[in-house]
């Protein structure tokens, strides 16, 4: 079974999603899973360098207080799986292609969970700049990737456009908010959802699995 990731690091839901995934999956393990992270932009239209925090929420929320109490609900939701969100320590909001680029190359170096760990957790607990390649190469050394190689990476333009389309190919195919979980390359599921609900995705992807086995083994035999 293949289970496609899509998300950003920006998403403070993506990260309450990818808890209650590793949950569902210590409850029931899956043989034989593939996890793939791959790039949406929640902020697509965003500087290169980023914006300050308070005015991206001004714009964003139309006021510091819709804000504040968007984020409380937030941060309970967090707190019931054990993630201490400090959004008062952020002070910019990046344009995110930098990592989407970087998680991609660590997928080359079978680091990307890691890295998208290291990512979320930079950002959403430590309120650090994850635009800024000083920090982007503290994460991907403290993740287990090779600093030269990834400094050369990252002053390099390379998989930007990947990136790009990736997350174009999203948008085309309907997918309007993150994070969202395709099983399979077929069947969609939406939403940072609790383990009993990802307990029947995991259902769908293994019947399906199980439908493809069947259909090979009787293609097979009939030649």
């Amino acid at each position: 079974m293949q289970i496609d990731i899509y998300s950003d690091v920006i998403c403070p839901w993506c990260y309450i999603g990818k808890r209650r995934l590793e949950r569902a999956l210590s409850e029931r393990p899956q043989d034989d899973l593939t996890l793939q992270w791959r790039a949406f932009q929640l902020n697509p239209d965003m500087p290169a360098q980023g914006m300050d925090r308070q005015l991206y929420l001004q714009l964003k929320f139309g006021s510091a207080a819709s804000a504040e109490r968007i984020y409380r609900e937030i941060k309970a939701v967090g707190e019931e799986e054990d993630l201490a969100f400090t959004f008062d320590a952020i002070r910019r909001t990046p344009n995110t292609i930098e990592c989407h680029r970087l998680v991609r190359f660590a997928g080359m170096h079978g680091r990307q969970d890691a890295v998208v760990e290291a990512l979320f957790r930079a950002y959403f607990l430590d309120g650090q700049d994850i635009g800024a390649t000083v920090v982007l190469m503290d994460v991907a050394e403290g993740a287990g990737l090779d600093p030269a190689e990834t400094q050369a990476f990252l002053d390099s333009d390379l998989e930007a456009e990947a990136v790009r389309a990736e997350d174009q190919e999203a948008r085309r195919a309907g997918l309007q908010g993150v994070p969202t979980f395709i099983i399979n390359g077929k069947y969609a599921l939406s939403g940072a959802h609790l383990p009993e609900v990802l307990h029947q995705m995991f259902d769908i992807g293994r019947r399906d699995d199980e439908a493809a086995e069947g259909s090979s083994e009787a293609e097979a035999s009939s030649t």
